[in-house]
């Protein structure tokens, strides 16, 4: 077999066996590198490991308020091992199905760590040496180590959690994501350095499961992408739930002794005070793998630790590409993978645009859940466009009442002058699945009157974003 290819992928995560397979589909002989698993961080470590996590507590919480449904439920309680062992088996049978799906696309996989010798030049392929690894045992079939040559290089390596000097995680006191996932014990009071996504999911999770949750969080909003009203919202909801939040604080020492941490914890406006718990979760963000490829020696750009692209995922040396996670924000599984899709056509010569960043989703699933696309209310103000905010509330919603899901609220932001949905956002029960509508319609350059005169479906969650809509040109029917 030929060691030489049209595309190989370096990184076999959403973004690259993504991408792996659309070139393929577009006729190209195509490899993807990786060194760990299939499937990278998202399906194996990130996004559906702990949605699995969050499911096992989601219906905890339920068997715990089954008197609210009319139904008894006794000595409930819940198995740490077992629930761990199924959220690693939701990955284990994901990672073999995205072996299937290289399989049937005639991908190869190639097991090992890479490191681009040199770019394509002229008529000659760029050339990548593979070393071996011992991070993860190769699947089945895949190539071994060696040297490997291929017109087209994509990088899509993605990112590892971001440690703060003095505050390395150590996998015992101090976990990262990764160590979150897997506890051998609930612990019992535990710190979350961090009020992002992740920080917040694992909030959400631990004390649905009975820990005592400290959030601490430097800027004065939690989940601080998110449009200020419903963070408060969410936040006031976390509260309820017995989570404690510190905004405006920073930690800036943590102690460990052989079963506890402290921190030392500073506001913005001078205080300090000191907090212990079993557990620290380090969620500060995820930096770049940039490391180790051949980047700088290629002369490849790199900017704040991210690589530089022109949208399409091309970088500044001719055949060399990026995407995913190591090629910017938003770092999020969706994004990468229709990065994937439009760096391979792009290669193609098909006709191919920048996507819009404005218009990529966002989703937390925490208890309640939160999602949003498109610009908040105060960023709509900033870019200077004069604003209608329509607002509806979960409590006017006959399925929430029914769902006995009643906190909650849809709201929507318009171009005053063009009928443009700027952007929408939520938090209440399974906005995640609804927040596709708006994205959509955005995509579409939907105007309000076009979403005014769409016919929702009742009884459904799906009506407080048409009502939303209503509420913001004054034509609200049920608040």
């Amino acid at each position: 077999m030929s060691n030489t290819y049209d595309i190989l992928v370096i990184g076999a995560g959403p973004g690259g066996y993504v991408a792996a397979i659309r070139a393929a589909q577009l006729g190209f002989k195509t490899a993807v590198v990786d060194r760990e698993h299939l499937g990278g961080i998202c399906l194996n470590w990130g996004c559906i490991p702990t949605k699995a996590l969050l499911r096992s507590a989601e219906i905890y919480h339920y068997m715990q308020h089954a008197s609210d449904y009319g139904l008894s439920a006794e000595k409930v309680g819940f198995d740490t091992s077992a629930i761990v062992k199924r959220s690693r088996g939701v990955s284990t049978r994901l990672n073999g199905g995205v072996g299937m799906l290289l399989k049937k696309n005639k991908v190869d996989v190639i097991w090992g760590e890479a490191t681009i010798e040199a770019a394509a030049k002229g008529n000659e392929p760029g050339k990548v040496t593979v070393k071996e690894t011992s991070r993860g045992p190769a699947p089945k079939g895949a190539l071994a180590a060696g040297s490997y040559s291929a017109k087209h290089i994509i990088v899509a390596t993605g990112a590892r959690p971001r440690a703060i000097p003095g505050i390395e995680p150590d996998k015992r006191q101090i976990w990262t994501y990764y160590e979150a996932m897997v506890p051998e014990t609930m612990p019992k009071s535990l710190l979350v350095m961090g009020s992002g996504a992740i920080g917040i999911e694992f909030a959400s999770f631990y004390r649905t499961m009975g820990t005592e949750v400290t959030v601490i969080e430097l800027l004065p909003q939690i989940l601080p992408v998110e449009d200020a009203e419903i963070a408060g919202l969410a936040r006031k909801r976390f509260e309820k739930q017995g989570i404690k939040i510190l905004t405006g604080a920073k930690v800036t020492k943590v102690e460990k002794s052989a079963d506890s941490v402290t921190a030392t914890i500073e506001t913005t406006d001078g205080e300090s005070q000191q907090l212990t718990a079993e557990k620290l979760i380090s969620a500060v963000g995820v930096v770049g793998n940039i490391e180790n490829l051949g980047l700088e020696r290629l002369g490849i750009g790199i900017e704040r630790g991210i690589v530089v692209t022109d949208g399409l995922g091309r970088t500044n040396v001719p055949g060399v590409y990026a995407i995913g996670d190591v090629a910017g924000p938003p770092m999020l599984a969706h994004k990468a993978e229709h990065e994937g899709v439009l760096c391979v056509e792009t290669i193609k010569g098909l006709h191919t645009h920048a996507m819009d960043k404005a218009k990529i989703p966002g989703c937390t699933y925490c208890q309640p859940q939160i999602a949003s696309v498109g610009l908040t209310e105060a960023k709509a103000k900033e870019q200077g466009f004069s604003v209608k905010v329509g607002r509806f509330p979960f409590a006017g919603n006959g399925k929430a009442i029914a769902l006995g899901e009643p906190d909650g609220l849809v709201k929507t932001v318009f171009d005053a002058k063009t009928g443009q949905l700027l952007g929408a956002h939520m938090v209440g029960a399974e906005v995640t699945e609804l927040i596709q509508g708006y994205v959509v319609a955005m995509n579409l350059e939907t105007t309000e009157e076009d979403l005014m005169h769409t016919v929702f479906p009742h009884p459904t969650l799906s009506e407080m974003m048409h009502e939303s809509v209503l509420d913001a040109y004054g034509k609200v029917i049920h608040s």
